[in-house]
């Protein structure tokens, strides 16, 4: 199956620049939707074309762009202290703890406070990360680079379930654990990955929708694809049984590992879409658990915001209810803006049951997801919908026609910090983002009304 985008490619187009406007004037077509149809297709066809590979790991202040000592990342669009919800605040307070930056929480608060620690979102330094997202100095990144641009895109190791900073939980067993990733996971992983010469990252989430993941809450099979093509490499390196054996365990029993991996191929795929003229194609979904807020590849750098949603047709812990579930958060998002995720839901038979109708009302989520997108991803086709491609390139334009909104499919935590992870579930991309967007887009455009 052929993307669509290739059908609306003008034959034989000579790119010279990810931007159209650099295009002499006459390759343009006249009329301004002539022009947002031809920019998408041209977005999208850089969206398709990306070949992201594993391929290092090393640590965020040497590795991740604008990185300094005192700067701790977090996801979602940018946000002051006093507006972070208590989950990333302690998640922050944790790094900062982890870091050496600060000895109890009352001190991390204060110098966050007096600006001693700056925040910035992952976005802004070519990363991402899931739920609270935090990625502070001395953090072992994976660093994932797409062959055909050579652009690169990092995130923290997953670290599992319990008390983990990415669930906005901080308590001793966090700081063990960030240890134990930074002295033992991480060298095992870098020399594994360099051994291996690179992990392709989109074979294995491709047969991992035939396997029956959506590539987001549902990670099994990729991680499990992912261990079988490492673990040769694992027991034969020079770090020791003990190592080996500990990294093995770690992988098996956290079927979220893949996740961060599968992120940083997104952000890669979505950011080769990112600054195209006249495109309407959003490239960024992201929330911080106050703001949800979207990127638009023809509007540069700027975020639409509107209130972090709650999540719906939620799963919960026993013990756990609505009641105690806080707003959506994580650059997660980034994959279902490049189509996996809650975009391809009909591919995951086990999550059908978040679809609030089975397995049928799971297939018919994909096809509306269809109905804003502008191409189908042949690299990921879905058994259930006769191998057809999984939609990709939300069309701003499209949502607001349609008032059909992007799915995410997301875990629940809970709204106090140091609980953690109480459900799983879906949530909806605020409509109010795609209309500050498209408002935008009109008046840069030169319209009005």
């Amino acid at each position: 199956m052929t993307s669509l985008a290739t059908h609306i490619v003008r034959p034989g187009l000579r790119r010279t620049n990810t931007r159209l406007g650099a295009r002499s004037h006459n390759e343009e077509p006249k009329y301004l939707a002539d022009r947002i149809k031809f920019a998408n297709a041209f977005a999208v066809e850089k969206l398709l074309s990306v070949k992201p590979m594993l391929v290092d790991v090393d640590t965020a202040l040497s590795a991740v762009p604008g990185m300094t000592p005192a700067t701790i990342l977090h996801a979602g669009p940018p946000i002051e202290w006093h507006r972070m919800c208590p989950p990333m605040k302690r998640a922050v307070v944790g790094a900062a703890i982890f870091e050496g930056l600060a000895s109890s929480e009352g001190e991390a608060q204060s110098l966050v406070n007096r600006g001693k620690v700056k925040l910035s979102p992952n976005h802004h330094h070519d990363a991402v990360g899931p739920m609270t997202g935090v990625i502070s100095a001395s953090m072992p990144v994976i660093a994932t680079k797409d062959a055909v641009s050579g652009r690169t895109a990092y995130s923290t190791f997953n670290e599992g379930a319990g008390a983990v900073l990415w669930f906005g939980v901080f308590q001793r067993e966090t700081l063990e654990r960030l240890r134990w990733i930074k002295d033992v996971l991480a060298p095992v992983m870098k020399q594994v990955i360099r051994n291996t010469g690179g992990v392709p990252v989109w074979p294995i989430l491709a047969q991992a929708i035939q396997m029956g993941d959506e590539c987001h809450n549902r990670h099994a099979a990729a991680t499990n694809l992912f261990l079988k093509g490492i673990v040769e490499q694992l027991f034969t390196g020079d770090f020791g049984e003990e190592a080996a054996r500990a990294v093995y365990r770690f992988i098996a029993g956290n079927s979220h590992f893949f996740l961060n991996v599968t992120m940083t191929g997104c952000k890669l795929a979505a950011g080769a879409a990112h600054g195209v003229t006249n495109s309407t194609i959003a490239t960024a979904m992201s929330r911080n658990g106050t703001d949800f807020g979207i990127r638009v590849s023809g509007l540069g750098d700027e975020w639409f915001t509107a209130p972090a949603p709650y999540l719906r047709d939620a799963l919960y812990n026993p013990g756990y209810g609505p009641a105690d579930g806080a707003p959506d958060i994580g650059d997660s998002a980034i994959i279902e803006t490049t189509g996996l995720g809650g975009s391809a839901i009909a591919a995951a038979p086990a999550m059908a049951s978040l679809a609030g109708g089975g397995f049928e009302a799971a297939r018919e989520i994909t096809k509306q997801i269809g109905m804003i997108t502008v191409a189908k991803n042949p690299q990921f086709p879905i058994p259930s919908l006769d191998f057809e491609g999984v939609p990709s390139g939300i069309d701003v334009r499209k949502v607001v026609e349609t008032g059909i909104l992007p799915n995410i499919n997301s875990a629940v935590i809970h709204k106090d910090p140091g609980v953690g992870q109480i459900g799983v579930g879906i949530a909806k991309a605020p409509f109010e983002c795609f209309v500050k967007a498209l408002i935008k887009f009109g008046a840069q455009a030169g319209l009005s009304g």
